[in-house]
């Protein structure tokens, strides 16, 4: 039962609270660790980087799945009710529901007001491509996207993980998935980061298709269409770059019936509806409906394969 405790626990800290300030959020700490080490990433080669990746990569899961284990080892023998607070805390930590849908809110309420401006400002927390000339209907377009995307790495991969490795095995999962989002890009971090993305990809190959089914099955509840759904999910799940981002955004895509560009990237579903601020709040509710469908189905296992 401790498992579905902590399980639980989670999700009530992550509705109540949300997600705490850097100064004790441990991403944000991965993120310095993960710099210290960049330092050293370039002063080789092609070959000294790629393999000073893979190294740093392994080190880094080390330093928080190793203390992290042990900790709550040394716990679950001293008290059970601080082991499943400690597990809980932990574990919430690596996913994250209400921070994102804050985020798209606000998006959404700055279009309302009219204040381009402030909305190419702040969607900058949120992608990582170039705001400042966006329209309103590419604004809106980059907001679903993201909060699609999101349920992926951000909510279905790491309880994936948890009902797989337990919190460490979380914590692991989230050190591979900052350094991706630090150094897997191309250019600078081309051979420094290539394990690091690929390492990423491999993790998040079954979550992203985990992810596409949920919200292809939250497609079934309320004003969507899951025929769309399905149709553009297989039609266009293979035009992005990342081969997992696409599974969720296409699915999401062909739901809200509406076309997500990122122009001269990719295309993703078709343009039956128009893409206006009310399109995020119907996006964070098709979402939220997909993450409470991940949320019945992981109860589940726990309780059939941990638990009966």
């Amino acid at each position: 039962m401790e498992v579905l405790f902590i399980f639980l626990l989670a999700l009530i800290i992550d509705l109540v609270f949300g997600d705490p300030p850097n100064a004790f959020h441990p991403v944000a700490y991965m993120g310095r660790v993960i710099a210290l080490f960049e330092r050293a990433g370039f002063k080789g080669g092609r070959v000294y980087q790629f393999v000073y990746g893979i190294v740093m990569v392994f080190i880094a899961m080390a330093l928080f799945f190793i203390p992290v284990y042990f900790l709550l080892d040394w716990l679950h023998g001293v008290n059970s009710v601080v082991y499943i607070i400690v597990s809980a805390v932990l574990l919430k930590m690596c996913f994250t529901v209400t921070g994102l849908r804050k985020a798209a809110l606000l998006i959404k309420q700055l279009l309302e007001k009219d204040d381009i401006a402030q909305a190419r400002f702040e969607l900058r927390s949120l992608v990582s491509r170039d705001t400042s000339k966006l329209p309103q209907p590419k604004l809106v377009a980059a907001a679903v996207e993201s909060v699609a995307e999101s349920i992926g790495d951000g909510f279905v991969a790491p309880l994936f993980f948890f009902l797989i490795f337990g919190v460490p095995g979380v914590m692991a999962y989230r050190v591979v998935s900052t350094f991706d989002s630090m150094v897997g890009y191309r250019g600078k971090y081309e051979y420094l980061g290539k394990f690091a993305a690929r390492f990423d990809d491999v993790l998040n190959f079954i979550p992203a298709r985990l992810s596409a089914l949920c919200i292809l099955i939250a497609s079934f509840f309320g004003r969507y269409s899951p025929a769309g759904a399905w149709r553009i999910m297989w039609r266009d799940h293979a035009k992005t770059q990342s081969p997992n981002a696409g599974w969720p955004m296409a699915t999401a895509a062909g739901a809200l019936e509406v076309c997500l560009e990122k122009v001269g990237h990719y295309s993703l579903g078709d343009n039956i509806r128009e893409l206006v601020p009310q399109t995020i709040s119907r996006s964070l509710l098709l979402i939220n409906s997909a993450a409470f469908i991940w949320v019945l189905i992981s109860a589940g296992v726990i309780y059939f394969v941990r638990i009966a």
